[in-house]
């Protein structure tokens, strides 16, 4: 077994994502996925609790990451300005060469309904990271909340289409893009139909 490698925590997700893709989620083993990287089993426990969390490894990250980036805004910036510059934020943190391992990750997470549930989980703490931040901004929690709502949904839209063929854009991209689709979408709910 190799002793030490950078990026190991990467290559034992990608790793995962290939043998998951190849022999199903159920039929990998913890044994396989680090072998596939040249590692021991232990270092694998290392880094994720079980192979499940390697599908969700940096969730908290991103939890920080959003939290933080609504606390830096400018005391002057709206609730919708806050949670899209945030979310434009974290989305620029996931780089082109993620976009092919992330189609494959949704697609091994959507075929199983407990993998599924623990998505839906995930984008509820990333909701809560949003709305936390901004009620400690003071902002109304009605107020706090739809924008949080706004903010994830507008993420989770981006990484549809960036995952997508023919989605050559950048995240940080097609975020803003939903991000104004949403937010204009909103400004329509008390237009009645023509």
């Amino acid at each position: 077994m190799a002793r030490w490698e950078p990026n190991t925590r990467l290559r034992l997700i990608d790793a995962a994502i290939e043998l998951f893709a190849e022999n199903g989620y159920e039929a990998t083993t913890v044994a396989q996925i680090a072998a596939r990287v040249g590692v021991s089993k232990m270092t694998f426990f290392r880094h994720f609790p079980d192979k499940r969390e390697v599908l969700f490894a940096g969730q908290e990250e991103q939890v920080k990451m959003l939290h933080d980036a609504v606390t830096a805004a400018p005391a002057s910036a709206t609730p919708y300005e806050t949670v899209a510059a945030a979310v434009v934020e974290l989305a620029a943190f996931f780089p082109p060469e993620r976009r092919e391992p992330s189609a494959r990750l949704h697609a091994v997470v959507a075929s199983h309904e407990d993998l599924r549930e623990r998505s839906a989980f995930k984008n509820a703490r990333l909701t809560e990271a949003l709305e936390q931040a901004l009620l400690e901004r003071e902002v109304p929690a009605a107020t706090a909340g739809l924008a949080a709502d706004l903010g994830a949904r507008a993420l989770r839209e981006a990484f549809v289409r960036w995952r997508s063929p023919g989605y050559a854009t950048d995240l940080a991209v097609l975020a803003r893009d939903a991000l104004d689709e949403l937010h204009e979408a909103a400004g329509r709910l008390d237009q009645k139909p023509s």
